[in-house]
């Protein structure tokens, strides 16, 4: 298994890392912040942007504003097709910039679509890294988006912005794994695993634990059975039938409970990594017709946005070199190989439908390529 750095300063130093996690919650407030690259810009998402944000870039920018959108939302907002491999597509907003709530209503398909016609532009430089910030705080990735002046901090409309490097932004993902550690650990009988115990891991942001679900010592083992499961509110917590999760979660405990070892790692990641709000936007979006893969495009989002570095982080602290792996999922094990799990075995993890979740199912084989049915 590839080793992670454990010194997350060695890579990103504790002003850098702070000033990402400053730019998350700045971005969830919606202030704007100034991505420092060669061409820096000032940005701010369109979720949550208010008048005085627009305001501020109005103030600071130097040249003209754009809406930066992923390719699949910018397809609808335009009604044409574009660039399906491109980074992001700009669209030209007016100065004084367009009102909040356009920007909100073109980030967001689930509200009406009163939208005027936009007209698209070169993205700027570092459009990635910008779109990224968006997704670090799990907003919809669609940001306002302008160069900034020079000297821009000296001025009184700028003195409280905060730069942040682009480059930290984009490698954030990594470095959060790289900083993982062990917090808590306790007993926690299970109805189908009495011999359970949680362990609990967190990151330098000091975000949503990540847990692990040990039963028994599968660290002993030479290849335990390991579940890598993403949190699910609605399947795990309430029993939706929208999905399989509950039952996956639950059935994989129970077959450790009888093996007598294994690990769920339970990954605080909901919605394949796109958060619980922008998966209870996608649940509209299938309501209205959208299959799950349509929906978190619709949204900006990718199929699978699960950062599985934290998976592999959390197995090597687990003392975890190879596993046999529960899942239906090829890609899944494609991706956590090439984070530096030895896999040795894929375990089908298969439960019926349950009438609800039929067109669900159907989705994950013939668009996902999960092996079932």
């Amino acid at each position: 298994m590839t080793k992670l750095a454990q010194n997350p300063g060695s890579t990103l130093g504790t002003p850098r890392t702070r000033a990402v996690h400053r730019a998350i919650a700045e971005a969830r407030r919606g202030v704007p912040v100034v991505l420092a690259a060669k061409h820096p810009l000032i940005i701010v998402p369109a979720e949550t942007v208010g008048a005085e944000g627009l305001r501020l870039i109005d103030t600071l920018s130097n040249g003209p504003a754009v809406l930066l959108l992923s390719p699949s939302r910018a397809a609808a907002v335009l009604q044409h097709e574009v660039e399906a491999k491109a980074p992001a597509i700009a669209l030209k907003l007016a100065r004084p910039l367009i009102d909040t709530e356009t920007l909100k209503r073109a980030a967001d398909p689930t509200l009406e679509q009163i939208l005027p016609r936009f007209e698209t532009t070169a993205p700027p430089p570092e459009s990635e890294a910008a779109l990224a910030l968006g997704k670090l705080a799990r907003l919809l990735p669609a940001m306002v988006v302008a160069p900034v002046k020079p000297g821009w901090a000296s001025q009184k409309a700028g003195a409280d912005l905060l730069a942040v490097p682009a480059a930290d932004l984009l490698a954030y993902p990594l470095n959060l794994a790289s900083s993982l550690t062990r917090v808590a650990e306790v007993a926690v009988p299970l109805d189908a695993a009495r011999d359970a115990r949680l362990i609990a891991f967190r990151a330098l942001d000091q975000g949503i634990e990540h847990m692990a679900i040990i039963v028994g010592h599968p660290e002993a083992q030479e290849a335990p059975l390991v579940r890598i499961h993403s949190e699910c509110f609605t399947g795990d917590l309430l029993g939706s039938l929208r999905c399989d999760c509950g039952p996956q979660l639950q059935g994989a405990i129970a077959r450790m409970g009888r093996e007598g070892n294994g690990a769920v790692l339970y990954l605080a990641q909901e919605g394949r990594g796109i958060g619980l709000i922008n998966k209870l936007r996608a649940y509209t979006l299938q309501d209205e017709g959208l299959d799950t893969l349509d929906a978190n495009r619709a949204l900006g989002w990718e199929a699978d946005e699960r950062n599985f570095h934290i998976a592999a982080a959390m197995l090597e602290a687990l003392g975890i070199h190879k596993i046999r792996l529960l899942t239906n999922n090829p890609e899944k094990v494609k991706g956590l190989a090439a984070c530096g799990i030895e896999i040795v075995e894929r375990v089908p993890h298969e439960f019926a439908p349950n009438g609800v979740n039929d067109s669900y199912l159907e989705t994950k084989a013939k668009r996902f390529g999960h092996l079932i049915g």
